[in-house]
């Protein structure tokens, strides 16, 4: 998931656990200790919210945030471990016909 998308995947999320557990926006941030301002820009996708606040909504809810490692090149050169190239070369893109 692309940092630009992760926002609206995670309003997404929460919209739709709050309809299941039948909690209006006022309901959910009492539960959650936050306010109701806050719950409305989680779920209007806002870029920038607070992460105790977010933690704290999502534990509510019953949803978690996990952290994975990356297998992107830049992720793997951060870590200090080399990239994996592949010579275009070596790489044959269609059969060819046998040789006679």
């Amino acid at each position: 998931m692309t940092p630009e998308a992760f926002p609206d995947r995670l309003a997404a999320e929460v919209r739709a656990r709050r309809g299941a557990l039948r909690l209006s926006q006022r309901d959910l941030a009492e539960l959650a200790g936050v306010s109701e301002r806050f719950v409305r820009f989680v779920e209007q996708g806002k870029r920038s919210v607070q992460l105790d606040s977010l933690l704290a909504l999502l534990g509510t809810l019953g949803l978690e945030l996990r952290l994975g490692t990356r297998t992107s090149s830049a992720a793997l050169a951060l870590a200090g471990e080399p990239a994996l190239e592949v010579d275009p070369a070596a790489v044959d893109p269609a059969p060819r016909d046998p040789q006679p």
